[in-house]
Parts: structure tokens; C-alpha cells; sequence
């Protein structure tokens, strides 16, 4: 069942519906200063619109969006990997002087038991122009699969692995020692299985669980039949009308859900600088359908 029908609230916000079903521009709102009422309103329109832009938030630092972040989960440290350097442990930086680009779509560290469920991004520093970020619905991706590659995918696991974006960092940078993650030190990227097609806590949607960023093989295929069906879901979940795509302005914040969506940040501003502050939320473990089912 949804939580939007198991804990209605009198609570609207001021929403402006960005496609269909898909994302959605809030206005009018200041996250620093939300009562309980609307920060439910904004955990029900995040399950709903699965991407959610709030503009204006000047005001927001470090410490009001690990604020913010607490009062609508559990929030971890910033990565399992990466130092935090200057900020905040919770807070990880994507800094464009530092080698801190996302241009390959993934969703945040699936290469975890528990990916995080929430992730919440404020612009730092913006180039002039350029550096937008897209995301894609894994939901609307599957639900418009044939029906027949619906049903085969429903049964397929996958092998998520970080070692090829964070492992030379790990070793290398961090001399094998990276941060506490979910109470224990994290010392080694091994890989870890989630099924390929996720069943939201929350919603109880099916969406594709997968991306190019960590996602490494189909269990029990060879690799060639691993490789095809991956760049069928790939091409699939990336399609237009699956996508909305944020043109950053200076006090943007954007939430997202990791359970339902995939992103990509353009890297497209040449030398000019930018910098993004990310915090998340703690998640559970992935559950596919049969395991639902159950």
C-alpha cells in the first residue's frame, strides 16, 4: 500500500507537475523552516513525482540541509569511500576541481547491501552555463517494457560493484581505510547482488534496478547475454519521455528517490567551476518481486 493512502494529510503543497507523471517543481516553500505537516507532504510528493526541484534556497549551508535531511529520514555519512575534506561528514562534495563529475548514468552507491534511499543535492557553485543533471523513472521504464520482458526481467539478479569508479581511490587515497557505513569501516569494495527489477517499500511499484555506473553483470547468463539484455534496459530507462532534465539556478536543491530513478550529470562547462553538496538518507535492502510476493 502507499504511504500517500496510509497517512493522508490535510497538507498541499505548491506543486508544478513537470511531466505526466515524473517530477515536479515545488515553490513557495523554505526547507529550513517546514513544519511536520509539510515535510510529510514532501515524503509523499517524493514517492509520487520521484524527482522534486525547490528553487530559492538561498539560505540553505551545510548544517540546515543535514537539518533538513534528519527531519525526513536517517542521514549517513557522505559516502562509504570518499574523504569528506572541509565539510561535513554527511555531506559529500562534487567538487569539478577535484575529479567530482556523475557523467554516467547510475543511481547513488548500489554497490552497497542497503543503497541509500534519499538523496538531497544543493548548488554550491554553478558554471556560467552547462552542468545540468537529467534523471530518468525506473518506474515508468518498466511499466512501459512488453509484457513479456517485464515477466523474464521480474526474475533476474545483478551484480552492483563500485571497484571501477572508487576503487583506485579507495586504494590509493585513502590507503584501504574509508569511512564508517552503517557502523562498520568500510575497507574493500565487494560486490554486491540486488534484483533487476526493484519493488518500492513505499509505493509498491515495480521500477528497472540497474545502471551503467555500478551495475556489473546478470547473474547465471553468459556475459554476451548479460551485455545485451543490460543495453536493452539501459537504452530503455534512458529514453526521452523517461527523463526530465534541471537547468541549475543559483539556491537549487533537488530530492530524489534512489529506489525509483537513475541520473546523469551533464560535463559540459569546460574549465569553469563547479561544486554540489550531497547529503542521503539511509535505505533498506533492494526486494524483487518474488520476495514481494512472499
Amino acid at each position: 500500500m502507499s504511504i500517500l493512502s496510509e497517512r493522508p494529510t490535510a497538507t498541499t503543497l505548491p506543486v508544478l507537475e513537470l511531466g505526466p507523471r515524473f517530477g515536479a517543481e515545488i515553490h513557495g516553500i523554505d526547507l529550513g523552516r517546514l513544519d511536520d505537516d509539510q515535510v510529510l507532504a514532501l515524503r509523499q510528493a517524493l514517492v509520487r513525482y520521484k524527482v522534486l526541484f525547490v528553487r530559492g534556497q538561498h539560505g540553505l549551508d551545510d548544517a540546515a540541509q543535514i537539518d533538513f535531511g534528519r527531519r525526513l529520514g536517517e542521514v549517513t555519512v557522505g559516502h562509504p569511500v570518499h574523504d569528506s575534506g572541509d565539510v561535513a561528514p554527511e555531506v559529500y562534495s562534487l567538487d569539478s576541481q577535484d575529479n567530482g563529475f556523475a557523467d554516467v548514468w547510475h543511481t547513488d552507491v548500489t554497490f552497497v547491501p542497503r543503497p541509500p534511499a534519499i538523496s538531497v543535492l544543493r548548488a554550491v557553485v554553478l558554471p556560467p552555463n552547462g552542468g545540468d543533471t537529467s534523471w530518468a523513472d525506473s518506474q515508468l521504464a518498466y511499466e512501459s517494457l512488453s509484457p513479456g520482458l517485464r515477466a523474464y526481467v521480474d526474475t533476474l539478479t545483478a551484480v552492483h560493484d563500485g571497484t571501477r569508479e572508487f576503487g583506485y581511490y579507495l586504494a590509493q587515497r585513502r590507503k584501504g581505510r574509508g569511512n564508517l557505513w552503517e557502523g562498520e569501516a568500510f575497507t574493500e569494495l565487494r560486490p554486491v547482488e540486488h534484483p533487476v527489477v526493484r519493488v518500492h517499500p513505499e509505493s509498491g511499484r515495480k521500477g528497472l534496478f540497474v545502471n551503467p555506473g555500478f551495475t556489473s553483470h546478470i547473474v547465471g547468463v553468459s556475459e554476451h547475454e548479460s551485455r545485451g539484455i543490460l543495453d536493452i534496459l539501459y537504452a530503455h530507462l534512458t529514453k526521452p519521455e523517461h527523463v526530465v532534465r534541471h537547468r541549475w539556478q543559483p539556491g537549487d536543491v533537488a530530492l530524489w528517490d534512489n529506489r525509483s530513478t537513475a541520473h546523469y550529470a551533464n560535463r559540459d562547462y569546460g574549465d569553469q567551476h563547479r561544486v554540489m553538496h550531497r547529503i542521503t538518507l539511509r535505505g533498506d535492502t533492494p526486494v524483487g518481486p518474488a520476495t514481494a510476493a512472499r
